[in-house]
């Protein structure tokens, strides 16, 4: 009987463990864009800090500098990290800085055209950790 409670126990704490770090997990829809168009993102919190990393089948455009850029679900824009940076070195994950305190869409924005390469967004805005 004991062992059975203690079993049982267990696997209920495995199971609100893994719940809580789904909760904690959001993937976007598709990027839909004219430069970028694969992939999606995922939104994820790491040792408190708010992270997103793009999926491995998302090509980088070929543009002389796109970056990260979110929205908030106001609309604020927020641009952020190069996607490429020196020696040809690719920015898969960001830490989105704390100033940001939702996430309605994420954008891959080319800071040199100015212009829009294609977005992903998410099925609500991501309340921000620690806002």
């Amino acid at each position: 009987m004991k062992q059975t409670l203690l079993t049982s126990f267990a696997a209920f704490a495995l199971l609100v463990a893994t719940s809580a770090w789904a909760a904690d997990t959001h993937t976007s829809t598709k990027f839909e864009g004219a430069k970028a168009n694969k992939g999606t993102v995922t939104h994820a919190v790491q040792n408190g800090k708010n992270i997103l990393t793009l999926s491995d089948d998302f090509k980088t455009p070929e543009t002389p500098a796109p970056h990260w850029q979110v929205v908030d679900s106001k609309g604020n824009t927020y641009l952020l990290n190069r996607l490429v940076i020196k020696g040809d070195k690719f920015n898969k994950s960001i830490t989105v800085p704390s100033y940001v305190h939702d996430i309605a869409k994420v954008q891959i924005w080319c800071a040199w055209a100015e212009a829009n390469l294609g977005e992903a967004s998410f099925d609500k805005p991501i309340q921000l950790a620690g806002k």
